[in-house]
């Protein structure tokens, strides 16, 4: 697969050598990185060589400056998964999402249901089962050309995080762990798993209780989720002072600025650019879609940061 990056100089090339993948840094060297790549064979060509070039990297980079990709890639690959996360990345996301759950034995791993059969066939719960158990399970997706992708987990993606440092991370803390689990031994797994990179993070959760202990704790970022427009003036959201807020894109009223006084709007699930291009016209900051290249394509003409 040959993909094409523009403008993203933090980003390093993917080479071949005799049939070996390298990744190389800055300077030439090559970085062991066999965790994220060896599920698929990148090239990235990192600079424009055109002036025609240029500005499709202009445009690129400002439609990557307005979308998240929400978990990953799932219109082609198995959501929350390294392959699906790495996929975004190579069509030029600059946002992610996902979805964090704790196993059994307080292992972080990438993952949205409550239950384990939808994505992976199997009765029960992800904290049901220890790591052990979960990583011989792979994760269904909408093709079967990436059957047997395994489950990530929440340190290999603070991994790709290291040596990708222009990516911001939404990281959605799941309500069934926090219920089933105590929340401050979740943050500290959590926050234990993304301590390098923590400053490209953003904690996200339906849980106003967890978004206040992290406030307690200091500065780091984070995202109340809300399912109604209106649950965003609730004193208690307001009080967070968050620096995002997420919303269900069809709770919006009809017409009006959507524009948040003091946080950065993100609205989820969108996969359709007119739709897309009217919400941000209205205020919105960021759209959440299943098809991150499909609406980067849509987009990158029409949308301006």
């Amino acid at each position: 697969m040959v993909a094409q990056l523009f403008g993203y100089p933090a980003m390093s090339d993917f080479m071949h050598d005799n049939g070996k993948q390298h990744r190389q840094d800055g300077d030439g060297n090559n970085l062991d990185s066999r965790k994220v790549l060896e599920h698929d064979n990148w090239t990235i060509k990192m600079r424009p060589t055109s002036i025609s070039e240029f500005s499709q990297a202009n445009n690129l980079i400002s439609a990557a400056d307005k979308l998240i990709a929400h978990r990953g890639y799932p219109r082609h690959y198995p959501e929350n998964t390294l392959v699906g996360i790495i996929a975004a990345l190579t069509v030029g996301a600059r946002f992610i999402e996902v979805d964090v759950q704790l196993t059994a034995d307080g292992v972080a791993v990438l993952f949205h249901d409550r239950d384990l059969q939808r994505l992976c066939g199997r009765v029960g719960a992800l904290h049901e089962y220890n790591w052990q158990e979960l990583r011989t399970l792979s994760v269904r997706g909408p093709s079967p050309s990436h059957a047997g992708e395994p489950l990530s987990r929440l340190t290999e993606l603070a991994d790709l995080l290291r040596i990708h440092p222009h990516i911001t991370a939404f990281i959605e803390l799941k309500r069934i762990s926090l219920a089933h689990f105590d929340e401050r031994e979740v943050l500290a797994e959590v926050f234990a798993d993304l301590h390098a990179v923590l400053r490209q993070c953003v904690i996200i959760s339906y849980s106003l209780s967890v978004l206040e202990k992290i406030r307690e704790r200091g500065c780091q970022a984070i995202a109340a989720v809300v399912d109604d427009w209106h649950a965003l003036s609730q004193p208690r959201v307001q009080a967070l002072q968050a620096e995002y807020l997420f919303c269900d894109i069809q709770s919006l009223p009809g017409d009006g600025c959507l524009q948040r006084p003091d946080s950065r709007l993100a609205v989820y699930e969108c996969t359709d650019a007119e739709q897309a291009r009217a919400v941000l016209a209205r205020g919105v900051d960021l759209v959440e879609t299943f098809a991150i290249g499909e609406m980067l394509t849509s987009l990158q003409e029409n949308v301006r940061a």
